[in-house]
């Protein structure tokens, strides 16, 4: 007989391999063959194959979380949660042995579910209209730079602007630019009605798109622009996906997504542009483009303001990609003054964060100082995105701050007659010689930084101040001290971060209150810790989001904060025992007590319960550790946790 299993707990760390080790051993006693996955925070090891499943008589999955069934359909599976696999391991083998197990189908979903899932899903309408944006972009921006280049380096100043001359290869280039510009409006309709109708809705999409761009199919000098693409794109989908629904014979069905549905929807769409749809929106589209290229003074500045500030609000989310549209579309009509002051306003927020964490390093973690560089790095490339990180930590006084300094750079750069040529933003556009008045676009740029840094800077408070001070030392060490500790610790084994003076073979206090505060002494006393009430503090709050008693007479109380200096794990016994709420109701007797900084946890304490995890489960390993009487040789036992 064959089973399988699989284990994982939400934390991914000590309870999946127990139930592994469990499940294993209980294998072998048993004389079964068996396989166990583990699903833990490493990612999944020794995966289950195809083959496996195939060979398999049962399964066993031991979760306390997400587990994906599909690929067990019609075997025989046992869902538990993973203290059974720790605790019950023999009962639930010969559950499968008995065929007292029911047989895994496919779950069905009620509608309720169904609707609530639907409800979930982001609206309809803005995720048409971004996917046909998604595919427009690339050729703004080809075409942009394309024209940028050739005016950059073929064209001749004169008396009226900078010109290019017919018989140079850089006017064959801007022509190449001029080429992408005029694929733009077909692309953004036809990708519209492919995200409603799927592939049917492309060629109506397109042909519409098309139509709208060209006014002289209604009888107008000037197109329906990018609002008449997307009102195509939309009327195409619906109209496609309209005629989809339509029943008919069998016969049809093949050549009606290639043929019937795309003829039908072609002319539909086209008729009703050149006859009805178009001229009045070639109307509004032209009223608008003239309103915009003729804004000055305050109406001007106004625009800015409110194309910075639904930039930086949320950072490449709705906002940010309406305003993005908007400017892009303006670029398509020859105005470039819109597209500057986004273009500044971009590469403010993550600009501003990173020089944030440069100037005041006092109030930021070594993580986000970290973070502060990739997002300087981010904003210079015209991503927004980098300032996110920080605006999820302190939203309060993030967003109002990139914003301040998104809105200002926005004005500054309308009033200095900032044009872009190319849908993007960030200093690299002004580099490739995409922006008019490239020194005004610097200032721009510069003062908006320098209103971001400085404004959340004032708002955010220092956190070496905050954090406690223990011993006599005085605020600006404890800074100091983080600031040399900052570089993160290789750890290849557990005595790289146990030593003789951490260990204590003989536990003195009667409770687990009382252990903890015997092992967080011995930190303390090592030098490890700012403050043992702060990372006590950080034990407790541990605690009490589920034991750390694991069972089998082990205890992994760990604690991540601040008032930690560098990783290290405390180790004691306490022979006769103390209750620490154990899974398997066993008393704690072998503690390790781990302390990793709050700017390094993500990587060591997991690495650190990792090690231990997994050479705990050894339960000959196990009575060694408890029959040692001595330091030395505890550290020497120790020393096999790698």
């Amino acid at each position: 007989m064959k089973i399988l299993a699989i284990t994982a707990c939400p934390v991914g760390i000590a309870h999946t391999y127990m139930a592994a080790e469990n499940l294993q051993k209980a294998g072998e006693e048993l004389g079964i063959d068996i396989k166990v996955e583990t699903q833990g925070s490493i990612g999944v090891e020794n995966a289950l194959t195809e083959q496996d499943i195939r060979e398999a008589d049962g399964i066993i999955i031991a979760a306390d979380k997400e587990v994906s069934k599909d690929r067990f359909i019609g075997k025989k599976v046992i869902i538990t949660g993973v203290k059974e696999g720790i605790r019950n391991p023999h009962e639930l083998i010969k559950k499968i042995q008995n065929g007292d197990v029911p047989v895994y189908r496919a779950e069905l979903k009620s509608a309720d579910e169904i609707k609530g899932q639907r409800k979930q899903k982001e609206n309809p309408v803005y995720k048409h209209l971004m996917n046909g944006v998604s595919y427009m972009v690339p050729f703004i921006v080809v075409g942009g730079l394309l024209i940028a280049l050739a005016l950059t380096l073929g064209g001749e100043q004169t008396p009226g602007g900078i010109v290019i001359p017919e018989d140079s290869i850089w006017k064959q280039i801007e022509s190449l630019g001029s080429t992408a510009f005029m694929f733009m409006v077909p692309i953004l309709a036809g990708f519209i009605a492919v995200s409603i109708a799927d592939r049917p809705g492309l060629v109506p999409g397109m042909i519409g798109g098309y139509i709208a761009a060209n006014g002289s199919f209604y009888g107008s000098e000037a197109g329906a622009g990018f609002i008449g693409g997307i009102i195509a794109g939309f009327l195409a989908g619906y109209i496609a996906l309209g005629i989809k629904k339509i029943k008919v014979p069998k016969a049809l069905l093949p050549v009606m997504p290639i043929i019937f549905i795309p003829i039908v929807s072609s002319v539909i769409v086209g008729l009703l542009f050149i006859f009805v749809i178009g001229a009045p929106v070639a109307q509004v589209f032209e009223g608008l483009t003239s309103m915009l290229a003729g804004m000055q003074g305050a109406s001007s500045i106004l625009l800015a303001l409110i194309l910075g500030a639904m930039i930086a609000v949320d950072m490449g989310g709705p906002f940010n990609k309406v305003a993005f549209l908007f400017g892009s579309a303006m670029i398509a009509e020859g105005n470039y003054d819109i597209m500057g002051p986004i273009a500044v306003a971009i590469c403010i927020p993550p600009i501003g964060m990173g020089l944030a964490t440069f100037i005041n390093k006092k109030k930021y973690l070594p993580n986000e100082r970290e973070a502060g560089k990739a997002s300087f790095t981010m904003g210079l490339f015209g991503i927004t995105e980098g300032a996110i990180p920080f605006a999820a930590q302190d939203p309060l006084r993030v967003i109002p701050s990139i914003m301040a300094g998104s809105m200002v750079g926005a004005v500054i750069a309308m009033i200095g007659n900032v044009g872009n040529k190319v849908a993007h933003g960030g200093p690299i556009v002004a580099v490739l010689g995409a922006v008019d008045n490239v020194a005004m676009f610097f200032i721009a740029a510069l003062v908006g930084v320098l209103v971001t840094a400085f404004m959340v800077n004032a708002l955010k408070k220092e956190v070496a101040v905050d954090l406690p001070v223990s011993k006599g030392m005085e605020k600006k060490e404890v800074a100091a001290t983080i600031e040399e500790t900052a570089e993160p610790m290789e750890i290849t084994k557990l005595t790289d971060i146990v030593s003789e003076d951490l260990i204590t073979t003989n536990l003195v206090a009667e409770t687990q209150d009382g252990v903890i505060d015997e092992l967080i002494q011995k930190f303390e006393d090592a030098g490890i810790l700012y403050s043992k009430e702060e990372y006590k503090k950080a034990i407790l709050e541990r605690e009490a989001q589920s034991s750390t008693g694991l069972g089998m007479n082990i205890a992994l109380p760990h604690g991540k904060s601040n008032a930690v200096k560098r990783p290290a794990v405390a180790f004691g016994i306490k022979r006769k025992g103390v209750d620490w709420n154990s899974l398997d109701g066993t008393e704690a007797k072998l503690i390790f007590m781990i302390a990793v900084p709050e700017q390094s946890a993500g990587d060591a304490h997991l690495k650190i319960l990792q090690m231990l995890s997994r050479k705990l489960m050894d339960e000959r390993y196990r009575e060694k550790l408890l029959q040692v009487g001595s330091k030395s040789d505890a550290i020497i036992l120790l020393d096999e946790v790698q």
